[in-house]
């Protein structure tokens, strides 16, 4: 088989076919990605954890098999981050966003591998986190992929990266509605954006592939709700203002340990997921030895299915909010790859049926009344949490199929909202992102040339850049094996020289002399983009220098491409 002839036809038609005929192929990729992740991810919590639990072994022995299984997995698991794509770590919503909009919805292949086999140790192996957020950063990145390997350019892989993120999430949670309000929402920040139709059609393609290998029932199978009586609405806003304090709370205390964690040098960043892991164990085996209960472990969809259908006593749906609560936070918070949807509906989940069984005795609420409650627990959490409103009201609609939900969900939803706005200023992936260091007001442009234009360097300007600080051969090479740009800026006892170019270099020591340094192009963080443009187009080189107050030392630098980048995104915004 003449496979360059293939992959060239292959390219000719992707090339020339409509953008409703990618974005629905694009869809089918993804959508079997994350069924095959969805797959993996429960044969290895099914033959590991679920079987010591349910085959009759002593709990003494299901006590130091569980411990050996999270262990190893997470020990596997945090090797792979370290020594192939630490981006891969977390929930990988907030690195999709970031990829979306600061590298045009580009994503490396081994940043998808690493998610795919990590992800599905770390919460097949029973680490209390979700599959929602590494399906839709698998989905999205492979999409983005596919695409450039069909020759669309680096620049122009928005559309696939958001088309794939909405299928993966479509299948991961059979939500196909939730995820085109999601991706829309939180990744690409518009409702009416032009990449609409892609998301659109690529959600319907993820929904489909999950009918077809995983069955078209809900996530939550629950008793058909009636008799909703009114002490259920009466709760309704108790419960969600408790459940999304409870959200808030466990926001702050997930980002309070991831930051802690990244200040701990004396440990090797490969083992530190192993004490989120270690974490949940103890949390998990407390639960189990007493209430023989796995909910703790992995996403808890068994016993949150459990507490929707009224079989939970408040007492054990407390005990298992709080060693959940303690468990997901640590898991997160030491670097480990999952998400966080999961665990938050199961916080509201019990957060809801705890209240709701407390709340009976107060109030006539009835067995359909208590499943409410909980529900509303799961959308008022969730909603705190993530703030994307209309996705957290269609994705419990559609988990469940219960029409009579729309009014306390939409309930549930607006005193989230309230409450979330005025408790933190950003939901919990806009805080990741900006605890990576990104700004979230520069890295999403803004609608109009003119606001793009007064920008300044500061929103653009790379302050770590790499510099040549001698331009003997040996010291260059070095520098050019390392990194793959092709200037660098030339400081040479303490002073700026000028800006080397990869190819000027390699011929001058070919032809055995000093290489020649162009001119530099000095500019301050404070300079805008309308003024620097003009600089970089008439100057020898499309790198300038950011500058301290007198220009004597390097403290950053911008090119023409990161305006060019910059600008391009603001056009497509406009769109």
């Amino acid at each position: 088989m003449n496979w360059a002839a293939l992959i060239k036809t292959a390219r000719k038609f992707w090339a020339q076919a409509p953008y409703m005929v990618t974005s629905s192929l694009l869809g089918l990729v993804a959508g079997f990605t994350a069924v095959g992740f969805h797959q993996a991810m429960h044969f290895i919590f099914d033959i590991s954890i679920f079987r010591m639990a349910e085959s009759g072994w002593s709990m003494w022995q299901f006590a130091w098999g569980s411990l050996a299984v999270i262990l190893s997995c997470t020990l596997i698991s945090g090797w792979l981050l370290k020594r192939f794509a630490p981006d891969a770590a977390g929930s990988g919503i907030p690195q999709l966003k970031v990829a979306f909009w600061k590298d045009f919805g580009y994503v490396p292949l081994k940043t998808v591998i690493v998610k795919f086999v990590a992800g599905a140790l770390t919460v097949g192996g029973g680490v209390s986190l979700g599959r929602e957020g590494p399906t839709v950063h698998i989905a999205g990145g492979l999409a983005s992929w596919v695409s450039g390997w069909l020759g669309v350019a680096k620049q122009k892989r928005r559309s696939a990266a958001a088309a794939g993120a909405a299928s993966g999430l479509a299948a991961a949670f059979n939500t196909p509605l939730a995820a085109i309000t999601f991706v829309l929402e939180e990744i690409v920040g518009d409702l009416n954006s032009r990449f609409l139709g892609g998301v659109l059609l690529a959600s319907v393609m993820g929904a489909l592939v999950t009918h077809a290998f995983l069955g078209k029932q809900p996530a939550f199978i629950i008793e058909h709700i009636d008799n909703v009586t009114w002490a259920s609405y009466l709760a309704t806003p108790l419960v969600a203002a408790v459940a999304a304090l409870l959200g808030l709370e466990f926001q702050r205390l997930c980002l309070s340990i991831r930051k802690a964690n990244r200040k701990i040098k004396w440990l090797p960043d490969w083992l530190k997921p192993s004490i989120g892991g270690f974490v949940t164990w103890v949390c998990g085996i407390i639960i189990f030895l007493n209430l023989h209960r796995l909910g703790v472990f992995s996403m808890g969809y068994l016993d949150l299915t459990e507490a929707l259908r009224g079989d939970t006593l408040w007492t054990v749906a407390l005990a298992l909010l709080a060693a959940k609560f303690v468990a997901t936070a640590l898991s997160y918070g030491t670097g480990n790859c999952g998400g966080i949807f999961a665990p938050t509906l199961f916080l509201g989940g019990m957060c809801g049926a705890a209240m709701g069984g407390v709340l009976k005795n107060i109030l006539p609420i009835t067995e359909s009344g208590l499943t409410v409650l909980a529900i509303v627990g799961m959308c008022a959490c969730f909603g705190a949490v993530v703030r994307a409103p209309i996705t957290a009201i269609l994705m419990l609609f559609e988990m469940t199929h219960e029409f009579l939900l729309i009014p306390p969900l939409m309930l549930a939803t607006l005193f989230s909202q309230i409450i979330a706005r005025m408790r933190l200023k950003n939901n919990f992936y806009e805080a990741v992102i900006e605890q990576d260091g990104h700004d979230l007001k520069h890295m999403v442009p803004p609608r109009d040339i003119r606001q793009w234009q007064q920008r300044t360097v500061a929103s653009a300007a790379s302050f770590d850049p790499i510099v040549i600080t001698s331009l003997e051969w040996n010291h260059v090479s070095k520098i050019f094996k390392k990194y793959p740009h092709n200037r660098f800026p030339v400081i040479i006892n303490g002073k700026v020289k000028g800006i080397l170019r990869r190819q000027e270099a390699e011929i001058a020591y070919q032809e055995g002399r000093i290489p020649d340094v162009l001119p530099l192009v000095w500019t301050s963080s404070r300079e805008t983009f309308g003024e620097l443009q003009s600089k970089l187009i008439q100057a020898a080189c499309d790198l300038a220098i950011v500058g301290d107050e007198d220009n004597n030392h390097l403290i950053g630098v911008i090119t023409l491409h990161d305006l060019l980048r910059d600008q391009q995104a603001l056009l497509e915004r406009a769109e």
